[in-house]
């Protein structure tokens, strides 16, 4: 297939990129403020936790669409997979995304190890997110005429 086949696909690419990196800021703060309410034992607002799980729902759709469409696309343009290291990066995130949702999920008072587990991830997930920036940076300048 030919380049400009794919633009609408790169495009979408983009904005979820994008959208995924806003939903993290958004999921950092609001984790960020349950912790600290937590930490203080002070009340959070009602709407906050499931607020919270909504974000982190959109931004794990936004994961798997960013796999798809990455796959999908190299492999329509190439023929194949592992041109650059913008895929283990992405998979690494996808994983980490993946984890962290999970972990996510356990969080309760008799799992105590799900909330670090939850927040460590999610340290990681930065650098992720940073690595498949960059990495996705060179890729996007192979498609660029």
């Amino acid at each position: 297939m030919h380049l400009p086949s794919f633009l609408w696909l790169w495009r979408i690419a983009a904005w979820s990129m994008g959208l995924s990196l806003a939903a993290y800021v958004v999921l950092a703060v609001t984790g960020a403020w349950m912790f600290f309410a937590r930490q203080n034992k002070q009340q959070r607002p009602k709407w906050l936790r499931p607020f919270h799980y909504v974000i982190g729902g959109t931004m794990v759709a936004l994961i798997v669409l960013l796999l798809s469409i990455g796959l999908i696309g190299t492999i329509g343009y190439y023929g194949n997979l592992g041109h650059s290291a913008h895929l283990p990066a992405g998979l690494t995130v996808v994983g980490l995304t993946l984890v962290s949702a999970w972990s996510a999920t356990q969080i309760s008072p008799k799992r105590p190890w799900a909330r670090s587990l939850h927040i460590s991830t999610n340290l990681v997930l930065f650098l992720g997110f940073a690595i498949v920036t960059l990495t996705g940076w060179v890729v996007v300048q192979k498609y660029l005429p």
